[in-house]
């Protein structure tokens, strides 16, 4: 293998802990939650599916349907998805739902996994190429940075900055081509069906299980799979 395409969320970091998230939010706004609380509100907004990354709703209200087809395509339509959904839930906390989302997008938000760096390392260390595809809609290219894995990417292939989402083939075709390797010689690591769509594209593909937050992900497979190849 030549090159090791890693999808992000879910494969190389994890949302932090929801009760964690939504406290530090109100906190944002001024308003301290004391852990019962702050419990109940994140269950009732995770259902609601205003903490991106931790559930799916259930049901789409229809104001938002269009926002949320768009989400990974439009920064735009990720923001107004998210915190439209976060709004749905009553609180008694002003601006809560935009501060939710807006720790979506910061560090604080998130945790690599344990192995995601070594395994990026190694690979790097190897001459293997590395690409980060993802289905997001904002820039995640800070929170690389902060770990420490920007100097080991090649390249960072996000579904809304290229106009196509996992598993469509062209956005693999994309994350190939800026590396300059054929799809055969690429290896796709994620955690999902959409991850593994790579295969149509032409290349293989590792899926992993998604690890508890700060966990190991079996991510040195992949080094030992692009080795063997």
């Amino acid at each position: 293998m030549e090159a090791v395409l890693f999808d992000f969320h879910g494969t190389l970091a994890m949302t932090i802990d929801p009760v964690a998230w939504v406290t530090a939010a109100a906190a944002d706004c001024g308003v301290p939650l004391d852990h019962g609380r702050a419990t109940a509100l994140a269950d009732r907004i995770a259902t609601a599916g205003g903490l991106p990354g931790v559930a799916k709703p259930a049901r789409i209200p229809p104001q938002l349907a269009e926002f949320w087809a768009d989400r990974d395509l439009d920064k735009h339509a990720h923001r107004a998805a998210f915190i439209g959904l976060a709004a749905l839930v009553p609180s008694d906390v002003p601006g809560l739902a935009e501060a939710i989302y807006e720790r979506c997008e910061t560090v604080q938000c998130w945790q690599p996994y344990a192995d995601a760096l070594p395994a990026m390392t190694a690979l790097y260390a190897a001459g293997v190429k590395i690409a980060i595809v993802s289905n997001i809609g904002f820039d995640i290219r800070p929170l690389l940075d902060a770990w420490g894995m920007s100097a080991l990417c090649d390249a960072v292939v996000l579904s809304y900055e290229v106009g196509c989402i996992k598993p469509d083939p062209k956005i693999f075709w994309r994350a190939c081509s800026t590396l300059g390797v054929s799809p055969e010689r690429a290896l796709m690591v994620g955690d999902t069906p959409a991850d593994a769509g790579a295969v149509t594209a032409g290349c293989s593909a590792l899926i992993v299980a998604s690890a508890q937050v700060g966990g190991h992900n079996g991510l040195m497979r992949a080094y030992a799979l692009a080795q063997q190849g």
